[in-house]
């Protein structure tokens, strides 16, 4: 079924078609009008879909169908086994996939968990222990929660490995292959990539069995709706470009800001970007590898409830954001690797959204923007861009709460530090020498004391 109108035609239960438009989706996306028919048939999948057109839903909505027969609000933990393992690369990404299918079964007593590394795994244990039917974990939390009996998986009768290539990268294949031998032999198995690689496809002649292989865009294309823009500036400018672009392109026609993501090769220059923006006034902070899992998840949560309005982001969270009509990305460094320019713009113009991707370019970027330009296919010409120097905001000057002002400094109380300086007269003698010599014995005596004893042997 390569066009579909709506997600009636899918023969979907009525409560996930209120949850479906509750959430405002109207019209199925390219690979969701592929994968969900062949999920239900029960079909093995082998999917490659751009970053941002429907994925989770593409898998999520379909297994939440086959799952609704089963469903039950038995408080019994028996009653709620692990019916669908969901493996996930990352932990912002298994959140994600974790809080979408929970709004598509909210109308469902149809139990969701997530599990993953960084965090306390007791609160974990006590959820898996009371039941859930579709588990999303990352391996290596997967894995210690098998070992310790908090949850089995004799029951899972669907797989889905999410960004598979994400997992093979970070090394997880090993701890794949651990928790593939603890599920049964037979299941319905989906894999979803975002390239085809000769690694991708072992891995699916091992895992997968007769798949439907499902590709709903070219490799490494870069979604028609995002309209991209380019702009040439001097190395030692490229912050007050950024800051230019912000307030002429970074706000709605009522003038609030747009929620924008501007991406940097560079954990510093993550946290030295965010701190000069904020200076300028804007709202803005950073995340990247050196933040806590509890302050990557705030920041996540500021930003997609529009606490925040700008974050500086590294490549750690180019995959697997998954932020609702993003309007605006604005790559701040030109990436180094030509494919991480569409991830990282794959965050706007999602689901039929428009959306809108600049990058500023320096002398020292002439090789890496070429590459973009022949691995996109897009004719990007930089346009020129000599911005004014920025000017930081005012900010009220803050005192401790021990002092609201500046105070002098205290009297000392003796009145001898008050007291003027007096020269010493001079007697006229030259002071006496002082012997620092001593006795080698007398030496070794000392030593003796500091050891423990002096006394003599008889």
């Amino acid at each position: 079924m390569a066009e579909c109108q709506n997600f009636e035609q899918f023969g979907l239960a009525p409560n996930l078609l209120s949850a479906i438009k509750r959430m405002g989706y109207t019209k199925p996306t390219a690979i969701q009008c592929k994968a969900i028919p062949v999920v239900l048939q029960g079909r093995d999948v082998m999917g490659a879909a751009q970053t941002g057109t429907g994925k989770t839903a593409s898998f999520g909505l379909p297994v939440l169908q086959k799952l609704l027969p089963l469903a039950n609000t038995s408080t019994s933990p028996a009653r709620h086994p692990v019916r669908v393992l969901i493996l996930s690369p990352t932990r912002e990404l298994a959140d994600q996939t974790a809080e979408a299918l929970s709004n598509y079964a909210a109308d469902t007593p149809i139990r969701i968990g997530v599990v993953y590394g960084g965090v306390d795994i007791k609160p974990q244990a006590e959820a898996l222990r009371k039941g859930v039917e579709i588990l999303i974990a990352t391996p290596g939390r997967l894995l210690d929660h098998l070992e310790q009996r908090n949850t089995n998986l004799n029951q899972s009768g669907i797989v889905i490995l999410d960004e598979a290539d994400r997992m093979l990268d970070m090394g997880f294949l090993p701890d794949i292959s651990r928790i593939l031998n603890a599920l049964p032999k037979k299941r319905q198995n989906l894999m979803f990539s975002a390239t085809f690689s000769p690694e991708i496809k072992k891995l699916a002649g091992n895992f997968l069995t007769d798949p439907v292989v499902i590709e709903v865009a070219r490799q490494n294309a870069t979604a028609a709706t995002i309209k991209q823009e380019v702009f040439s500036v001097n190395e030692l400018q490229k912050t007050d470009a950024l800051v230019e672009l912000l307030k002429t392109r970074g706000e709605d026609p009522d003038g609030k800001p747009l929620q924008t993501i501007v991406f940097v090769n560079a954990k510093l220059t993550a946290r030295r970007l965010a701190r000069e923006l904020e200076k300028c006034g804007f709202n803005a902070d950073a995340i990247h590898g050196d933040k806590t899992q509890e302050e990557r998840l705030k920041l996540l949560k500021d930003f997609k409830d529009g606490t925040l309005n700008i974050m500086v982001a590294t490549d750690v969270a180019a995959r697997g954001l998954d932020i609702a009509e993003l309007p605006l990305v604005i790559n701040y460094d030109v990436p180094f690797v030509p494919e991480d320019y569409v991830h990282r713009i794959g965050r706007t113009g999602r689901a039929g959204s428009s959306g809108l991707a600049l990058m500023l370019v320096t002398d020292k970027d002439k090789k890496s923007f070429d590459a973009i330009r022949k691995l996109t296919r897009v004719n990007l010409i930089p346009q020129e861009l000599d911005p004014e120097p920025r000017k930081r905001a005012r900010f009220p000057r803050k005192f401790s709460s021990s002092t609201d002002a500046w105070k002098a400094p205290r009297k000392p109380e003796d009145p001898f530090f008050s007291r003027p300086y007096v020269p010493g007269r001079s007697s006229g003698k030259k002071p006496a020498p002082q012997n620092f010599s001593r006795s080698v014995s007398g030496e070794k005596r000392e030593v003796a004391v500091l050891l423990g004893g002096t006394g003599r042997r008889n």
